[in-house]
């Protein structure tokens, strides 16, 4: 089982840019698949983009365009590059990892805030 450290959050402003990591420990990284889903002060958390162990990846409709989610499987880490922030993509960033049959993971999460 894997074990998630995010790191790359901070302070913004609108229209910048920041680099999400996640690196994971444990086996079986490439078995994973992986997302990143954040949670906004009030609300739940939510999906902003995922990618399967084949590579296929999926995203909130918020961040087509701006978000691009990848992973390096030699490397056992995944990122999320998010460009064109904007105030509302202030939130806790959580890195998490999904495999059938295993419970899913939890990073201890990031802050990002996007303010000028």
């Amino acid at each position: 089982q894997v074990q998630l450290v995010e790191s790359g959050g901070g302070l913004v402003q609108p229209g910048g840019s920041l680099r999400l990591s996640c690196a994971a420990s444990g086996s079986a990284f490439s078995m994973y698949a992986m997302g990143w889903y954040r949670q906004a002060p009030g609300k739940q958390r939510e999906l902003v983009a995922a990618i399967t162990s084949a590579g296929i990846t999926n995203y909130a409709d918020s961040v087509k365009g701006r978000f691009t989610i990848s992973r390096d499987n030699a490397k056992s880490t995944v990122n999320l590059q998010m460009n064109s922030l904007e105030p509302e993509d202030t939130a806790v960033y959580y890195c998490n990892a999904k495999r059938v049959l295993f419970n899913a993971i939890w990073g201890q999460g990031t802050q990002v805030t996007v303010s000028s």
